[in-house]
């Protein structure tokens, strides 16, 4: 729990503080690549390949007093002699450190800073170093320069800018060959956060050091900070005099695995999820510990080393780290969560919210079939369809302890809506698909619906494929939990001939919503795309050095991640928390996901490919661009999702085989072996033995493991998460958590049911106080903050590397995500695509790669920070 500042620097409530200022002038001094770049890239990766010269001029401190004379004298003797007795010159070279500020700091900051900006005048500064590539012969280890202190820290204390500039000044020997490294020590009492350094002076051209971090102080954490220079090196590669700090800062990193990490910290190591329950404060917050055990299998946590407390987490409350939303909304909701766009009236205290965007354009869209269906395809979670294989569907849990596994759908309850087909033709035609959450839901109903206010089926949903390329909803099977032989555990309803019927449909479809919202967040946000890349990320940090090529080209892809992941353990799948009080499955939402785990999740399904292959949504193809032709040809995210795959994949391959033309290459690479062996073995300790993990071996491997990790951090979170609030934040169309079961004739709420359908339909949605609670939750986490950094971008591509065919190869694939966000609009454009195009109907723009701040509904971030 107390991750959340000794991760990746700020927490998700100060992120705010270190957001690129948004004026012209700010916006002039970034350097983030946007497009067009067809007629600059070329330029730009010159810049790249061949540095300029500093314009700095170099002041030789020795041998500058020789006279015309002596240098004559001296030119006359023999070329050895001279060669040998030659000394080597001084020069200065010059730092430029980059450091952001806070934007808002707390009266005790302040007074630290102050204090800071005091002392640093009499030498409780900061220090820096730079290291060399080269070994000294004399001492048998790097080469190092003077101590060097950074410039005017008292002076530009006060500056309001975001970015401050201070510089350092090196006396540099010309035998010292190319920096390398640069450590630095930092005496003040406040942490700062250190943007880059740039060493301007050196032939070769300027040198950067990206760091992006935090630099502790020294009573916080002794030592000096490494920062490595821009330039990738393979561990066979690393230079002589880096060879040493590679290895050391990477142990540092994995620390020694014992006690209780500080906020300074910088200690990578895992942990279970035995984080999530506090029994301390009544053991009806009691959870079982995921991870570690064959009933709770889980990925790995960051491990903390806290011990669970009641003052562990009253110290996490004042430290003002939980984001937790009680029921006192005005102080939960309005003053804890930064990005809820919303308003409060002060006359009357009301919320306001922006309309969700399903209901903007069509308020009564959700209540349509054709809406419903289509936001199996073009929603929020549009991964859980899958062609129908087999009809009647058959379950795979166990019969001796769930019942018959047969299902009640029959060929009468469809046949009618099948356009004169049968079913095994509509089947053969690839008309009939299915959303089935019976499996997944079956083994907890017993306990959800002994929850108060809870109430849930397990579900399962056919759909048929409509001439015009759209599809309808023609059944929905409705189970529950197996009581005997002679019990009514399953029903099926279809569509509406009346009244009564057309009321007990809308609420057969709440209870699938109802279904879909938890996968949808358990499963396939939470669990896919958050818990399930925390090992690698781990793994990457503890394994790989920085200088690594893998670890550059991952890093844009793990920013806020395991940040966030640790909020979300405080705040959202805690006991109590707000998946528990907002979605049916209550205190059984975690275990669902666990279950999913065990079960359904496998790593070499996780690509779009592959997992579109699986649902039997498309088939290998070699005529098509792409190898894979889908089988419903209007399926907005897969069409959209195929071509930012196609694209990741072609960067991710081109610079793979730039490090690794040879396949030895990667295996005798001890650092990526260790980083894909410990994400496996430690990270997923629970399911190491699985058959099904892909190997190591080749490049191809390579490329098609670091896509899929890319694609899950970037492109499938987007596509799960920024639609939550235009699709869910209005409750009647998404409903996460349902109160009531439909009622058959002779149960006892069957007469108010049918005396008032739409009241008895209202009181079977969340509370509003649930729904406002849920409401502002999904309008937080659709919201992009001001500082996401989206796929194809870099602030300054050639800082992140220093390797110029790397940094032309990223321009291409910028400039190929570029032509797929047109690709996406026109598409959104075109109306015989009636999944995306219409009156009345949202354009999906889900994977549209570029966004503005805010609830968008589209745009696609490197990383996965909300």
């Amino acid at each position: 729990m107390a991750l959340t500042k000794q991760i990746l620097g700020s927490s998700l409530l100060e992120r705010s503080m270190f957001v690129p200022s948004s004026s012209p002038s700010s916006l002039l001094n970034q350097t983030r690549f946007l497009v067009p770049l067809e007629n600059k890239r070329v330029v730009r990766v010159k810049r790249a390949a061949k540095f300029p010269v500093a314009a700095i001029s170099e002041d030789l401190m020795k041998g500058s007093s020789s006279s015309p004379s002596s240098s004559s004298s001296s030119s006359s003797s023999s070329s050895s002699s001279s060669v040998s007795t030659e000394k080597p010159v001084k020069f200065k070279v010059r730092a430029v450190i980059t450091v952001r500020n806070k934007i808002k700091e707390d009266f005790k900051e302040t007074i630290v800073k102050h204090i800071d900006a005091l002392t640093d005048r009499i030498g409780r500064n900061v220090v820096l170093e730079l290291v060399s590539t080269e070994i000294d012969p004399k001492t048998k280890s790097a080469k190092k320069s003077n101590e060097a202190v950074l410039k005017d820290w008292s002076k530009k204390s006060n500056l309001k800018a975001e970015r401050v500039n201070y510089t350092a000044e090196f006396i540099i020997d010309s035998s010292f060959g190319e920096p390398g490294a640069i450590t630095v020590t930092n005496k003040h009492q406040k942490e700062f956060f250190l943007d880059s350094i740039t060493i301007e002076g050196f032939a070769s051209g300027p040198v950067h050091f990206p760091c992006n971090s935090w630099v502790q102080s020294r009573k916080d954490l002794p030592g000096k900070r490494i920062f490595f220079s821009n330039k990738p090196y393979l561990p066979g590669d690393t230079p002589a005099g880096l060879r040493l700090l590679r290895e050391k800062e990477l142990r540092n990193l994995r620390g020694d695995g014992k006690g209780v990490r500080n906020l300074s910290d910088r200690i990578y190591d895992y942990d279970i999820y035995n984080d999530l329950g506090n029994p301390d404060k009544g053991i009806e917050l009691a959870r079982p510990n995921l991870g570690g055990s064959d009933m709770y299998p889980y990925p790995r946590r960051c491990r903390t080393g806290r011990e669970p407390s009641d003052t562990d987490v009253d110290g996490l409350y004042s430290e003002g780290l939980l984001i937790k939303l009680g029921w006192g909304l005005q102080d939960d909701v309005l003053k804890k969560i930064p990005f809820v766009s919303k308003i409060q009236e002060s006359s009357q205290g009301l919320l306001k919210y922006d309309t969700p965007k399903i209901i903007s354009k069509d308020k009564f869209a959700w209540l349509r079939d054709d809406e419903f269906a289509r936001q199996a395809i073009a929603g929020v979670n549009p991964v859980n369809i899958e062609k129908l294989q087999v009809f009647p569907p058959v379950s795979k849990l166990d019969p001796e302890i769930y019942g018959p596994q047969e299902s009640a759908l029959k060929e009468e309850h469809i046949l009618n809506q099948l356009n004169g087909m049968t079913v095994q033709e509509a089947i053969n035609e690839n008309k009939l698909f299915m959303i089935d959450y019976h499996d997944i839901y079956l083994p907890f109903l017993e306990g959800i619906n002994a929850l108060d206010g809870r109430k849930s089926y397990a579900t399962r949903t056919i759909f048929f494929l409509t001439p015009r390329g759209t599809l309808k909803p023609v059944a929905i099977e409705l189970s529950l939990p197996h009581a005997g032989p002679n019990s009514r555990s399953k029903r099926v309803v279809t569509p509406p001939v009346d009244a009564t019927t057309n009321w007990m449909w809308q609420l057969a479809k709440a209870h699938v919503c109802s279904n879909d919202a938890g996968v949808h967040q358990l499963v396939n946000h939470w669990l896919r795309t958050h818990a399930n890349l925390e090992p690698f990320i781990l793994a990457a940090h503890r394994q790989l050095s920085a200088m690594h090529p893998i670890f550059k080209l991952l890093d844009p892809h793990m920013r806020y991640t395991l940040e966030i992941n640790a909020l979300a353990r405080q705040s959202l799948i805690n006991a109590d928390g707000i998946i528990e009080n907002c979605f049916t499955p209550g205190r059984y939402a975690m275990e669902i996901s666990s279950a999913a785990y065990k079960n359904f999740w496998r790593f070499d399904m996780d690509s779009l490919p592959a997992d579109l292959i699986r649902r039997g949504m498309a088939v290998p193809d070699p005529t098509q661009p792409h190898g894979l032709k889908l089988i419903l040809e209007d399926y907005p995210y897969a069409a959209d999702g195929i071509l930012i795959w196609s694209a990741i994949e072609d960067w991710v391959r081109t610079y793979v085989n730039h490090y690794y033309p040879h396949s030895s290459l990667i295996c005798n690479d001890k650092e990526l072996q260790s980083w894909y062996s410990e994400s496996i073995n430690v990270g997923h300790a629970d399911l190491r033995h699985e058959s099904w993990w892909p190997t190591l071996n080749n490049s191809e491997d390579l490329v098609s493991i670091l896509s899929t990790l890319i694609w899950n951090a970037s492109a499938q979170h987007a596509a799960l998460n920024f639609g939550q609030y235009p699709y869910g934040g209005y409750v009647p169309n998404r409903p996460p958590l349902m109160r009531r079961l439909i009622p058959e004739e002779g149960d006892p709420e069957y007469a108010s049911f049918h005396a008032d359908p739409q009241k008895y339909f209202l009181n079977a949605l969340p509370s509003l106080l649930q729904a406002t609670k849920f409401m502002a939750v999904v309008d937080t986490l659709s919201t992009h903050s001001p500082d996401e950094e989206y796929l194809g971008e870099r602030q300054q591509p050639s800082i992140w590397s220093g390797d110029a065919e790397i940094v032309e190869a990223f321009y291409d694939f910028s400039a190929k995500v570029r032509q797929i966000e047109k690709v996406i609009d026109s598409r959104n454009l075109d109306r015989t695509l009636r999944n995306r195009c219409g009156a009345g109907v949202l354009p999906y723009e889900l994977l549209a790669p570029s966004s503005e701040p805010g609830v968008t509904c589209r745009g696609v971030p490197n990383s996965v920070s909300t």
